[in-house]
């Protein structure tokens, strides 16, 4: 099967396998264990930060950075199809009493204008007090959107006196794509978080990362919430594995998306636009073709494809480094073909 449902789906190369089983460690609640620190000492460098914490899920980095800077009964403004917002079950909510107002663009991307009107500001017992923004980058359900208004966002929030936070997941995409450094994104936000079993291939694991203090913070959470772990550095070894490895080839996913997105708008014109694929996430609407997205997920799975389905018609593919460009291509013409 060529599977391209997510860039969750990748397994530990040879490579990353032995640096795992070769990994000193030691017990991480006790701050022991000297692989974790060294992953989390590296991500805090790449990405402009005093701290970091090596954590078991992104949701869960975006839910210690979050709940760093929201207090209970405050509220963060995001994208309304934001991780934060849609895809962590409410976790904001139930677990740290924070409530979410969305602004709504078609690909994911900040809107000043949208967010200067939403800011709410402190007007006593009787409004919910905004107490960050959030932005997502790359923007999942935008189709691997890049925000392109990030500074201009980080500007205005300095001005209002409020905290970004970044949910980095794909923030590795976007470096490569547009060769802005990690930093110069991480280093605007007051907590950002990275991913690095999506498109860096390691198994499990990712990092928040902030001031020495929220990360202090984020730490008696992540163990309040039942997450300490112990002898994790069997699985920060595949994390530095990835960072010093599979960063610079994520050019090559986006390649093979954007290869994918032109076969697909060949087949189904319309569907996708080839040039605003900018990273390895290809969505495609199939509203004109007369397919259901089930129709199609069906199809290709019966020849050996593996896709999966973001809304009532919208299809969605995403490339990785276990997906080979003859892969990528196989896949696309297999979907094609169901489209037409």
């Amino acid at each position: 099967m060529i599977d391209l449902r997510s860039d969750t789906v990748t397994r530990p190369s040879a490579g990353m396998l032995a640096a795992m089983t070769s990994a000193p460690v030691g017990d991480d609640v006790y701050g022991e264990d000297p692989t974790i620190n060294a992953l989390e000492e590296r991500v805090a460098g790449l990405l402009g930060h005093e701290a970091a914490l090596f954590v078991v899920t992104g949701s869960l980095a975006n839910i210690l950075g979050v709940r760093a800077l929201v207090p209970p009964g405050s509220e963060v403004l995001c994208e309304a199809r934001a991780h934060i917002a849609r895809a962590e079950l409410g976790a904001h909510a139930a677990v740290s009493g924070v409530t979410t107002r969305t602004w709504s663009t078609p690909d994911g991307q900040i809107d000043l204008g949208q967010i200067r009107e939403l800011i709410a500001p402190n007007l006593g017992p009787y409004f919910v007090q905004t107490a960050a923004v959030s932005v997502e980058n790359t923007h999942n359900f935008g189709g691997g959107s890049i925000q392109h208004s990030y500074d201009a966002l980080a500007d205005l929030l300095d001005e209002a006196q409020l905290p970004l936070h970044l949910d980095g997941a794909r923030l590795w995409n976007a470096s490569v794509a547009t060769g802005v450094p990690m930093a110069a994104y991480g280093s605007r936000a007051a907590a950002v978080s990275v991913c690095l079993s999506k498109g860096l291939g390691a198994p499990v694991g990712s990092v928040v990362a902030g001031s020495a203090e929220l990360i202090r913070e984020a730490r008696v959470w992540r163990k309040r919430l039942g997450a300490g772990w112990r002898q994790a550095g069997v699985l920060a070894a595949a994390g530095l594995y990835a960072v010093e490895n599979n960063v610079e080839r994520l050019a090559d996913d986006h390649a093979n998306a954007r290869r994918i997105a032109e076969i697909l708008a060949d087949a189904a014109p319309g569907s996708v636009k080839p040039d605003q694929v900018e990273t390895n996430i290809v969505v495609a609407d199939l509203a004109a073709t007369g397919r259901t997205v089930a129709e199609v997920v069906a199809g290709a799975k019966e020849a050996g494809i593996l896709v999966g389905g973001v809304g009532a018609t919208q299809l969605r593919l995403v490339t990785h480094l276990d997906a080979s460009a003859d892969d990528c291509r196989k896949a696309a013409e297999t979907i094609a073909a169901l489209l037409v």
